[in-house]
């Protein structure tokens, strides 16, 4: 396996997991500040805008790639 493999799964892999932590972090910061469905919503939904802003530059980057 060379190092570049490696380092793009170990990136995948993380960078996943990463991804999953913070969202386990959010909804135990919306359950604790007593959020509600509104404020839950509102939560995953700015702090998660950067997730998916960080997804569309990957994708956007390989699809300019080709």
């Amino acid at each position: 396996m060379s190092e570049a493999l490696f380092s793009q799964l170990a990136m995948l892999v993380l960078l996943t997991g990463l991804i999953v932590w913070m969202g386990i972090i959010v909804w135990d910061l919306a359950k604790k500040s007593q959020a509600g469905r509104f404020g839950t919503i509102a939560l995953f939904t700015v702090l998660g805008a950067g997730v998916i802003g960080f997804i569309v530059k990957t994708v956007l980057v390989e699809v300019m790639q080709l």
